[in-house]
């Protein structure tokens, strides 16, 4: 068991630059995760993780120690996990994993989630778990989209990363004018009600940025543009509640064919 406690310890410097910076993440095709539940879904899908951490206090949660038993550690003080910056709430164990690259190209004739210029963590992290929930597997993010292995991101997937095929800097008008099946659009103008619209499989849902949404030239591309019946009076809905809408109505509607 090695113990930490000072900021200039070589080991910790690189964790900071990982921590701080998606550009490091990409050089070392590694990342951070933080929470038990994370490193368990990592290992049950990825198999043993090298690199184990852990906060000095959190030695005795006895789930954590359980769950560690006699395996090699490194110990951080609290001060330094909390330095790290990683989430507001640091649970006090991490481990280093390497960043899984996806073994094949998009595929153009499977449903996708189609993400452009999606930056806030929380909403990419709550639109990875969507998607996996709702059996969507492959997920594509356009250049303009905040680092999808950032420990945020991770954190608030939930562990959907490993279930998924994540693209990033992908050419989202290029995946939609080849893709075999409908591309859709959620919009309030010239926009059909999702419940009254028809679509076939396979299906690429596109979802844009917080404040600008999807750019006028996917907008374009779309086959159908769809609109969620709000009758609340509110005008929008946050991108990750509109997926969730979206998906799960495609959901119902398979479910319900094949009853």
């Amino acid at each position: 068991m090695k113990e930490i406690h000072s900021r200039d310890n070589a080991f910790y410097k690189g964790l900071k630059k990982l921590a701080d910076s998606a550009r490091e993440r990409k050089k070392r095709g590694q990342t951070l995760l933080d929470g038990l539940h994370l490193v368990q879904t990592w290992e049950q899908q990825q198999g043993a993780l090298d690199t184990l951490i852990v906060a000095d206090s959190a030695r005795q949660n006895q789930e954590i120690a359980a769950y560690l038993g006699t395996r090699p550690v490194t110990v951080l003080s609290d001060a330094l996990v909390r330095e790290l910056g990683l989430v507001d709430t640091p649970s006090g164990i991490l481990a280093l994993a390497p960043i899984p690259e996806p073994e094949l190209p998009p595929d153009t004739a499977a449903d996708a989630l189609l993400l452009d210029g999606v930056q806030d963590p929380g909403n990419l992290g709550t639109l990875l778990r969507t998607a996996a929930a709702a059996g969507v597997r492959q997920v594509l993010l356009s250049s303009a989209c905040t680092a999808p292995w950032s420990p945020k991101v991770l954190r608030a997937g939930q562990g959907a990363h490993f279930l998924l095929a994540i693209h990033s800097d992908v050419d989202l008008l290029g995946f939609m004018r080849d893709f075999r099946g409908s591309t859709l659009v959620t919009s309030l103008d010239d926009a059909h009600s999702l419940y009254e619209a028809n679509w076939t499989a396979p299906a690429a849902w596109v979802f844009g940025a917080e404040g600008q949404g999807v750019r006028a030239e996917l907008l374009a591309a779309a086959q159908q543009r769809l609109r969620i019946p709000m009758p609340g009076g509110v005008e929008s809905l946050n991108v990750g509640a509109a997926a969730a809408v979206c998906l799960f109505e495609q959901v119902r509607r398979r479910l319900a064919v094949q009853s």
